[in-house]
This record gives structure tokens, sequence and C-alpha cells, in this order.
């Protein structure tokens, strides 16, 4: 039974954010950064989410690949990637040879497309809060708004996505106790326009 609520849960979210495209972790940080709102960016690297990508390099991850005989090797396995990576088969993260991630610019610095693609790696800001093309520029003046436009307001069904049985690495997930492992709350008084107040 649980693992159809996943399954649904999954394609809802499939098709939401299909309409949402996604911009990458170091773009969610340019304003989520500095300690006067909150330091959710440094939350976040501090966090065991920044680091989901590279345990795909590990040789844990190697065994169980080859436990489950699969043909790649776990960073480029959809198996992996779907929970490892932001927006994995939706938009978002995407498999990429040597030839794209060596893409620079004039001056020598790694491309739009290749920054937008690293800060995609790992279990981003937009793997729990949506695509942020559309809202980017919106949620911090109307946060009702942001909602239409992709925002997410992470819950318990957010996080059973990939912290469910189907995970080869699953230990029994405690939605409570985990939340406040990965919560970065903007500070105590600081106000923002239409966003409600937590309860």
């Amino acid at each position: 039974m649980l693992k159809n609520i996943v399954i649904l849960i999954s394609l809802a979210g499939f098709l939401f954010a299909g309409d949402f495209g996604y911009i990458g972790t170091a773009s969610c940080g340019k304003c989520h950064k500095s300690k006067k709102k909150g330091a959710q960016l440094k939350a976040w690297e501090k966090g065991h989410h920044s680091g989901a990508f590279e345990t795909l390099k590990s040789e844990k991850s190697a065994a169980i690949v080859a436990e489950m005989k699969l043909d790649v090797p776990a960073y480029e396995a959809p198996e992996c990637l779907k929970c490892h990576a932001t927006g994995y088969g939706d938009g978002g993260y995407e498999v990429k040879d040597a030839e794209f991630w060596a893409q620079v610019t004039e001056k020598g610095k790694p491309t739009k497309d290749v920054k937008r693609m690293d800060g995609l790696q790992s279990v981003g800001c937009e793997s729990c809060h949506g695509a942020g093309e559309k809202y980017k520029n919106v949620h911090k003046k109307d946060y009702e708004k942001s909602l239409t436009l992709g925002l997410i307001t992470p819950d318990e069904k957010v996080c059973v996505t990939c912290h469910n049985e189907e995970s080869p690495t699953f230990t029994e997930f405690k939605f409570e106790e985990r939340y406040k492992e990965v919560t970065h709350p903007f500070p105590e008084g600081m106000e923002r326009k239409n966003r409600p107040k937590a309860e």
C-alpha cells in the first residue's frame, strides 16, 4: 500500500514539476545565504542532502550497484539519480559527458549551463521546494502566488518520495526527527509579505 502511495506522489510531483524549470542551488543561494536572512544555504551545505550526489561515488554505492546488477556506476544510474540529484528525469540534472563539463566562457569560467547542471547535483533546494524558474523572483513578494508557480512547502509527502522502502539503504524514516535536522527557517521576527506564520 505504502509503495503505491509513494508511486502516486512521485507521479504527481513529476507531472507538476515538469511545468517549471530548474535553476540550481547556486542560483537559490544568491538570496538565501546571508546570516541576516537565516543563512539557509549554509544550513544546507552542512547537511546530508548537499553531499547526496558524492555518496554515489563511494565504494558502498559501487557495491550496491553491483548487487543490483546495473550497467552503469551509481552516479549515472537513473535508479540512484532520481533521489541523489535534483530534478533528474524531469528537466533537472542530466548525465553529461566530459565535453559538456569542459565548456568554458571566453574568460575561462564554466558556462551558465555547466554551473546550472553542477547546482543540480545532490539533493538541492529545488528537490524539496520545487523547480524555481518561475517563482524565484516572486516568492519574496507574494508567497501565495509563488505556490502557483512551482514553490512547494515541503512536508512528509515530499520527503517520502525518496525516503522509502524502494531505497536499497532505507532505514525507518521518522519525519519529525529528520525534519528538525534539515530545517532552515527565516530568523525569528523576520516577516515576509503574504507568508503564513509557522504554527
